[in-house]
């Protein structure tokens, strides 16, 4: 059987250590990275199965963006990205997730927000609505969030869903 690769890219060696071992005990491949520019380099070479990214890096939005330039490369358009994140997430039953963040920047209750996660919890489709600093409103589909501190118990299944396994 062919091992599935899995991409971590954080900043904190404590969590990249953690979820590795969990990880390489359920029998993925694990490689990683530690920031935006290191993340997108290593996934051009190593083309992973998958990819886990923290959200706040370098920058508040590094993983943000990071998963944005994945979603943008034709080889990684079918790649599952979890982004790991202490954010809330909003959910909907709404299958447009892209269509609900465009409601929810309509409502003033949300409109200033900087960031709107959003996942529709029926399909299973998640996407993240962000404004860069320039103002600009960016979305990035992705294949769900991982509550920080990751949990293992949600990590593996969230995992293998994903993966298809």
């Amino acid at each position: 059987m062919n091992t599935q690769k899995i991409l971590i890219v954080d900043d904190d060696v404590d969590i990249i250590n953690v979820m590795r071992t969990i990880l390489e005990n359920e029998g993925y491949e694990v490689i990683t990275a530690n920031n935006k520019a290191e993340g997108l380099e290593i996934a051009k070479a190593e083309v992973p199965d998958m990819a886990i990214l923290d959200v706040m890096m370098t920058t508040h939005y590094e993983g943000f963006e990071l998963a944005e330039s994945l979603v943008n490369e034709p080889v990684f358009k079918n790649m599952p990205i979890l982004m790991q994140t202490s954010i809330e997430v909003l959910t909907t039953t709404k299958e447009s997730v892209r269509e609900m963040a465009r409601e929810f920047r309509q409502d003033p209750k949300y409109k200033e927000l900087q960031v709107i996660l959003l996942k529709d919890i029926v399909s299973g489709k998640a996407g993240i609505d962000y404004r860069t600093e320039n103002g600009k409103t960016v979305w990035v589909p992705v294949g769900g969030f991982l509550k920080k501190p990751v949990d293992s118990k949600k990590l593996l299944p969230e995992i293998k869903s994903l993966l298809g396994k």
